[in-house]
C-alpha cells in the first residue's frame, strides 16, 4: 500500500516515483532527523553499508550490480533476521497475507 522511507536522494528519484505510481504504491516519508520512525529501514541501511558498501571497492557499475545482487540474495535467503523472529525474509514474505512488490513484477510506463 505504501513505501515508507527517508527523504534521501534515492527515494526522490524520478524513475522510482514512476515505478511506484505504476504499481499504485504511495510514498510516506519519515520526518527529517527521526530515524526511529523507520527502524527497520535504518537497520537494513546500516547492514547494507557495513556488509557491502564499506567493504567493497567496485571496479565499475557491472561489478557493483553483481555484488549487490549476490548480497541481496544472501540477505534474503541465508541470514535469519531478528526483526522477523529469526526467520528468513523470504519465508516471512511467503507467510504474509499482503503481496510482495518487486521491481521485476511491475514495468515502468
Amino acid at each position: 500500500r505504501h513505501l515508507r522511507s527517508d527523504n534521501g536522494s534515492e527515494f526522490i528519484a524520478t524513475k522510482l516515483k514512476e515505478f511506484l505510481d505504476a504499481a499504485k504504491v504511495e510514498t510516506l516519508y519519515i520526518e527529517p532527523g527521526s530515524p526511529w520512525q523507520n527502524g527497520y529501514g535504518a537497520s537494513f541501511n546500516g547492514r547494507l553499508r557495513d556488509e557491502l558498501l564499506n567493504s567493497e571497492n567496485f571496479a565499475d557499475l557491472r561489478e557493483a550490480k553483481s555484488l549487490a545482487a549476490y548480497w541481496r540474495h544472501e540477505y534474503n535467503h541465508e541470514h535469519p533476521q531478528s526483526s522477523l523472529g529469526y526467520t528468513l525474509p523470504v519465508r516471512s514474505a511467503a507467510a504474509s497475507e499482503e503481496p510482495v512488490l518487486s521491481m521485476e513484477s511491475t514495468r515502468l510506463p
